[in-house]
């Protein structure tokens, strides 16, 4: 393997901000990997930045009423945040709309055509006569022809699942003005991908069957099995890098054209701030480039984005693709559309200083080859059971002890005891999961250790032998406190926040992976340390029950056909009910009552009798609006006074669409006194 890791993380979308989805199948794997790359005292280049064109970006523009770039403008700040309090350690994050970026997209495209890697094709696309624009897949709906969902999008049916064409949808309409699209000539430049089908069976189907994951590789075999197409680089569009030919006015850059070439023009701004050379990381056979991306990229990564290098001719091809499958939520897919997530940037807000409880939490549950479930029930289990219940008290109850019979100064022990031989033995472990891409068998060998040293500590009990084998005490706190500084070297790729507080606690620097691996003492007897910290909490049920609730209300409100509308009330019973006295009636007089702003004071014939009625409606209607108005009114609700007058009953009312007071009247004219119900 190289000595230069060019790691990558999938781009995220700048139109809105990250959930546990991401964080579980990308950013949280492809950090731990740098870290430990780093450790192991590689050459490491971890990029990654918003991906900030592409039509996901102007839909949310068009919904928010803003231009695209206040929307990236936002959502970027907001997701680099995320990141860099989760400890996601890029060297560099970056955005496709820096001006570095458009130079690198558009060099790499005038490149490839130069080369004459394009084809030009005139196709017809739908087209909006009343916008005076081309429309992309996503700005067309219509009924799916699989499932007659009338919601289909042109590339998609989300209530399906199946990948469709505009030309596709039964009765296709424009979501920017409403109305039925034409088909309209244009012309765009394609990337002929049949023309690189030998390249990549040999690539990838001949050279990775053994070492790339059975997701990536599988879905990469069929594609090639159903043969490539030519696939335009270039849309139609106002939004994104801009097309670099005198002809090409009104088009740019295909967004999964331009977002891969953000790996090299963020290398590039990263190389230049530190003083590297970036073709050392891109264009040099000893790098090892890898990318972390979800299952949905992967035919971008594998087959796109590797036949621009190709056709390019002067970049190296990815070691390794390690793509993740999908995080549900409380058994249900996360959905950014429907509000099913888990936030990155309130779980912050929430769980202030508890980032290592997530990563650690999403690690154990990572989908690394099938869809995974997220349950904050099982997130509460494994804080409580495994981070405080085995992690944190074998560190607190070493820490203590030594402070309690030693001074906090680590006792004398055997430097070959056998039990020291499983620090080594989870060093390797780690290094051998993390090498082939199994993040969860390394954070358990992790955990293992802790595992180890709680019973360790539970079998030999210094805390009695103290008294009459003090020598054995002495030892067996001696091992401890190696168990407890392995455990503060090995965890910081995985638990960054918690390796620091450790190192600090037990006075210690940082080592490298290797050194971890064959030092059998890694604190000396003699060495002070300092005194114990809590390294982990407990999280209580009402924490836990209040993130259920508030998925609960999402729920909820997803149901509404009305969001503005409020929660219903409790439920009555049928008896109830038919306590309830509706009635038609008509306001006779209305006057403002002396001194109170929002009251109005009505005589009302109900039918039954003529009674005064008080209501708080003064700010919608003027006296005069009211009187001869027919009405309904709650009869039988008990008398009481108002501004010392006797209110006789409620009148009936509601909010307009402007958030206006309204009369709940009938459609028609009817006699006084006619109940409802």
């Amino acid at each position: 393997m190289s000595e230069r890791k060019m790691i990558t993380a999938a781009l995220p979308y700048a139109n809105g901000p990250v959930h546990i989805g991401h964080l579980a199948g990308v950013y949280i794997p492809a950090d731990v990997y740098a870290r430990f790359q780093r450790r192991l005292e590689k050459e490491v280049a971890f990029i990654c930045g918003s991906d900030e064109h592409g039509i996901p970006i102007t839909i949310r523009a068009k919904k928010e009423g803003v231009t695209p770039q206040d929307i990236v403008d936002k959502y970027h700040e907001i997701i680099k945040k995320s990141f860099s309090d989760l400890g996601i350690s890029f060297d560099e994050y970056s955005r496709t709309t820096s001006k570095k970026h458009y130079e690198v997209s558009q060099d790499f495209f005038s490149t490839l055509y130069n080369k004459r890697k394009f084809t030009e094709e005139i196709s017809e696309q739908y087209f909006d006569e009343q916008a005076n624009e081309f429309l992309a897949d996503r700005y067309i709906v219509g009924t799916c022809p699989n499932c007659g969902n009338d919601g289909a999008y042109g590339d998609q049916c989300e209530k399906c699942g199946s990948t469709l064409s505009p030309s596709e949808l039964i009765n296709p309409k424009s979501m920017l003005s409403g109305n039925v699209p034409v088909l309209k000539e244009t012309k765009n430049w394609y990337l002929p991908l049949n023309e690189y089908e030998n390249f990549l069976n040999e690539w990838i189907i001949l050279g990775h069957k053994d070492d790339w994951k059975p997701n990536v590789y599988g879905q990469v075999k069929s594609w090639l099995n159903d043969g490539l197409k030519p696939r335009a680089m270039t849309r139609d569009l106002n939004w994104g890098v801009p097309v670099p030919l005198p002809d090409a006015d009104g088009k740019v850059l295909y967004v999964w054209f331009d977002a891969p070439i953000g790996y090299i023009s963020f290398t590039q701004e990263w190389a230049e701030k530190n003083g590297k050379n970036w073709k050392d990381y891109w264009q040099n056979e000893n790098s090892d480039l890898v990318h972390f991306i979800g299952k949905d990229n992967i035919v971008f990564h594998c087959i796109i984005f590797p036949a621009m290098m190709k056709a390019h001719g002067d970049y190296i091809m990815p070691t390794n693709v390690p793509a993740f499958e999908f995080l549900n939520l409380e058994n249900d897919k996360i959905s950014t559309s429907r509000n099913w997530a888990v936030w990155a940037h309130e779980y912050v807000e929430e769980f202030p200083g508890q980032q290592d409880v997530l990563r650690y939490a999403l690690l154990s549950s990572a989908p690394e080859t099938k869809d995974n479930n997220f349950t904050w029930k099982d997130f509460q289990t494994k804080n409580n059971s495994e981070l405080v219940g085995i992690f944190g008290n074998f560190i607190n109850r070493v820490a203590v002890l030594i402070h309690k019979y030693y001074n906090g100064i680590v006792p004398e022990g055997e430097v070959n005891a056998p039990e020291l031989a499983e620090i080594t033995k989870a060093a390797a472990e780690i290094k051998n999961f993390l090498e082939n891409f199994e993040f969860r068998n390394a954070l358990s060998a992790m955990m293992n250790l802790a595992r180890f040293g709680n019973q360790y500590l539970q079998t030999e009990e210094p805390w009695k032998t103290i008294k009459d084998h003090p020598e054995k005490a002495a030892h067996s706190l001696f091992v401890a406190a190696q168990i407890a500084v392995g455990l503060a070297q090995i965890s910081e790729p995985f638990m960054p926040f918690s390796s620091e507080k450790l190192l600090k606690m037990f006075n210690v620097s940082q080592l490298n992976w290797k050194e971890i691996a064959s030092e059998k003492i890694l604190i000396k007897t003699g060495h002070q340390i300092n005194p114990a910290e809590l390294l982990f909490s407990k999280i209580e049920d009402e924490t836990i029950e209040f993130q259920i609730q508030k998925l609960e209300n999402t729920k909820e409100s997803n149901k509404k056909t009305n969001p503005k509308a409020n929660p219903m009330k409790d439920e009555i019973q049928f008896d109830d009910f038919t306590k309830i006295d509706l009635r038609t009636a008509t306001i006779l007089t209305a006057e403002k009552v002396e001194k109170a702003d929002k009251l109005l004071k009505f005589t009302v014939d109900t039918g039954v009798d003529v009674r005064t009625v008080v209501s708080g409606v003064a700010e919608s209607f003027t006296p005069e609006q009211c009187v001869g108005k027919q009405v309904m009114i709650l009869l039988n609700l008990a008398p009481r006074k108002i501004r010392g007058i006797e209110s006789q009953g409620m009148l009936l009312l509601t909010n307009n669409a402007d958030g206006k007071l309204v009369f709940v009247t009938p459609d028609e004219t009817v006699e006084n006194g006619v109940e409802i119900g």
